[in-house]
């Protein structure tokens, strides 16, 4: 089966909106967003438009920092103290990577809790592994359990393989499913054997960024298998996952586009929504 990440996302899209509304409506207020883009990565620059576009239409304010990679690490150091103290952005948004001249540690890290709509610092990864209910995940894990909870997969005792181990991605989604009784295994690229350990997953994770990584032979009968992968081949985006033919083996299957990456924006939404009614007083 299609796992529809567009549909789910839409619902989500929608509820945010109400709530945005009635706090509108309310308090006269509405969130405000800031968005920087540092270099010219393609798969970054996608997901900006969509999530511009998504700001749009959910009544929420965006500020746009778009720089040339040569920006130095200082500059964007100083931008991110001033969105802090500013009292009229809800949320900070980092679109990664950055330049090799900047610390992407230093740069998530230098961003007020309160306004970490990425769940990226330290402090809010800190409080995922906790089970915390305060962390604000990130927003692409936070999707791929967005699309797992939608479609009603039960994670409870299975055996689930991410194949990735970014602090983006693969360590957090690892987390997620820990928190929800799954047993995890994270792969790398220095895991040996990995198609043993793909032919055990219940659910097949693969945040790899390799156009289909993922052959039929390395799925399981009736596996689960979410792609994470944006890789743009002769101007398409294709996934991690060979399509076509893992689609036959697989119980349920996300596309590219429209998998994934539709829940990754309608989470970041969510997130800001929460940043917005924190950073307000908004109960």
């Amino acid at each position: 089966m299609l796992m529809d990440g567009k549909e789910l996302a839409k619902d989500i899209k929608a509820k945010i909106k109400a709530e945005i509304d009635d706090i509108k409506r309310i308090y006269n207020v509405s969130p405000t967003v800031a968005s920087i883009l540092v270099g010219d990565d393609q798969a970054s620059q996608v997901y900006v438009n969509s999530q511009v576009k998504s700001y749009q239409d959910l009544g929420i304010g965006v500020q746009k920092y778009f720089f040339s990679k040569e920006i130095s690490e200082a500059y964007l150091l100083n931008l991110i103290d001033k969105l802090n103290k500013d009292t009229e952005v809800d949320g900070i948004m980092i679109n990664l990577p950055l330049p090799p001249q900047i610390s992407t540690t230093k740069v998530l890290n230098r961003i007020k809790l309160i306004k970490d709509v990425d769940g990226f610092k330290a402090e809010n990864l800190g409080l995922l592994f906790q089970n915390n209910e305060d962390f604000i995940s990130p927003s692409t894990p936070a999707g791929i359990m967005a699309l797992i909870k939608g479609y009603k997969i039960d994670l409870e005792g299975k055996d689930v393989v991410v194949i990735g181990r970014s602090n983006i991605v693969g360590k957090p989604v690892a987390a997620l499913v820990l928190n929800s009784h799954g047993t995890v295994t994270i792969c790398n690229s220095h895991t040996r054997n990995l198609i043993e350990k793909t032919k055990n997953a219940d659910v097949l994770i693969s945040a790899v960024g390799k156009p289909k990584f993922i052959t039929e032979d390395m799925v399981k009968e009736g596996a689960v298998v979410i792609d994470v992968g944006i890789n743009r081949v002769n101007g398409k985006l294709e996934g991690d996952v060979d399509f076509e033919n893992v689609q036959k083996k697989a119980s349920y299957i996300t596309p590219v586009p429209g998998g994934v990456g539709a829940l990754t924006v309608a989470m970041l939404l969510s997130n800001i929504l929460k940043s917005f009614k924190a950073n307000r007083g908004i109960i």
